[in-house]
């Protein structure tokens, strides 16, 4: 039996699919296979919070995987997490959060994690449709721009890399199509950006023998 503890964002979280987000998406594929096949089993949490950073996970990391574990399973611990540290907030001139720190927070999740698990994984960050975020219609202080959001993407890929820990590119895999018909209001995927991130995510575990 194994637990796949995802923590992250209103992305993960499901915001706008009405089937449920990205990783309601794979637990319906993994409820599906549990059903035919005796010998899998694999449980599937969705600690994604609206709005939260890497500043924020760090917080209840511990906490909430803690609660979670149970002997005899194995561990997955999953992170998709860092769009919100990449937002520019105009009138403070920065980041929300500094990508240093960004840098140091996600140092400190891989610690935290490995406690726990030593299947850690990142999810890549999506791209957003700037014609709509600059600034966003909800708060005309915060921005969100491709060009911040790939720097914070490559910090993630250079930490996974340095510590030897799995990475999952999307950034890149939706600039390769017409991304923005895959979102919903310039930030958030729609149905069809979950199915693809849920795409994305499975192909990998299963290249990977995760799943």
């Amino acid at each position: 039996m194994t637990q796949i503890l995802i923590f992250g964002d209103s992305i993960t979280y499901g915001a706008w699919d009405k089937e449920g987000g990205w990783v309601q998406r794979l637990r319906r594929f993994l409820d599906e296979k549990n059903l035919t096949s005796p010998d899998f089993y694999f449980v599937v949490y969705n600690l994604g919070i609206s709005g939260d950073t890497s500043e924020d996970l760090l917080e209840r990391f511990e906490f909430e995987t803690k609660q979670r574990l149970k002997e005899h399973k194995e561990t997955i611990v999953a992170f998709a997490i860092g769009i919100n540290d990449s937002q520019f907030v105009h009138s403070e001139g920065d980041h929300r959060v500094p990508i240093e720190k960004f840098k140091n927070n996600l140092q400190e999740l891989i610690k935290l994690a490995q406690k726990f698990s030593l299947k850690i994984i990142f999810v890549g960050l999506t791209p957003v449709d700037e014609k709509k975020t600059t600034p966003i219609p909800w708060d005309s202080d915060k921005f969100y721009k491709n060009e911040y959001i790939e720097k914070y993407n490559q910090v993630i890929k250079k930490v996974c890399e340095e510590n030897k820990i799995y990475f999952i590119e999307i950034f890149e895999k939706f600039k390769a199509t017409g991304y923005q018909e895959l979102l919903e209001d310039g930030l958030h995927p729609n149905s069809k950006g979950h199915k693809r991130i849920f795409e994305i995510v499975k192909d990998f575990l299963i290249k990977n023998n995760l799943i």
